[in-house]
């Protein structure tokens, strides 16, 4: 805790409570370079990182600036009630990678956060989203992650500009298709490409990819992004 900050906060117009409440909105996440996490496993994970700015807790026998349970409230995101979060700052340290996850439009930071866990487990360290994707540090996003977020190098920029450059030192380009056959040679550079959630991969950077590849499946049209995702970064895991 940084010299002369309170031990305790008892009125809703303290200036950092305001400054943090309005961190629910990923606008004011962008301006301030800094996210909420709520809960001892997500705390344990950023502390690992060394992100954590301020712990609060409406519980006096727990680490933290302490609140009243109806401040705490104004803090919270979830159906479920966390008594304890920390506010982090967005450290994001660059990662080197051979795999490489990148996200066309998806929107659902369910999905998103699922990916990034999926990405971690299976070796993409490097992810890359369109502007029009879900942020990295919506509450839901960062709830699916299980912080996993804290170990991947996430990057939000244009897919056409970011594949321009990713090619250029070799990076293979493959976007996956619930239609098109396949592409089974597996290049030892690899960016595997994922699609929104309603009409898939775009037309745009359909024609700047490499190849495609697609999972089979029986009696299903197709596979949420999602599990689709964790399918094939489970399948490449060993490039």
């Amino acid at each position: 805790m940084e010299k002369g900050k309170p031990m305790n906060i008892t009125s809703r117009q303290n200036r950092s409570l305001k400054n943090w409440i309005k961190l629910k909105q990923k606008k004011h996440r962008d301006q301030m370079g800094l996210f909420l996490v709520y809960g001892p496993h997500l705390i344990l994970e950023a502390k690992k990182h060394d992100a954590i700015v301020e712990i609060l807790t409406s519980n006096p026998e727990h680490e933290g600036i302490l609140l009243s349970k109806e401040l705490m409230m104004e803090l919270q995101q979830a159906e479920t009630f966390f008594e304890d979060l920390a506010v982090c700052k967005k450290t994001n340290p660059k990662r080197q990678s051979t795999k490489i996850l990148m996200l066309d439009d998806v929107q659902d930071p369910d999905n998103v956060g699922a990916l990034i866990r999926s990405a971690v487990a299976f070796g993409f360290n490097h992810i890359i989203v369109s502007p029009k994707s879900a942020d990295f540090y919506n509450e839901k996003t960062i709830r699916a992650s299980k912080g996993a977020l804290f170990e991947a190098y996430l990057e939000r920029c244009p897919l056409d500009s970011s594949i321009s450059e990713l090619k250029t030192q070799d990076y293979q380009i493959i976007y996956a298709d619930a239609h098109q056959k396949g592409f089974s040679n597996q290049s030892k550079k690899v960016v595997l490409i994922l699609g929104n959630e309603g009409h898939g991969v775009s037309e745009e950077v359909k024609t700047l990819a490499d190849a495609s590849v697609t999972i089979e499946t029986q009696n299903v049209e197709s596979l949420n992004v999602s599990v689709a995702g964790g399918i094939l970064m489970y399948e490449w895991r060993h490039l």
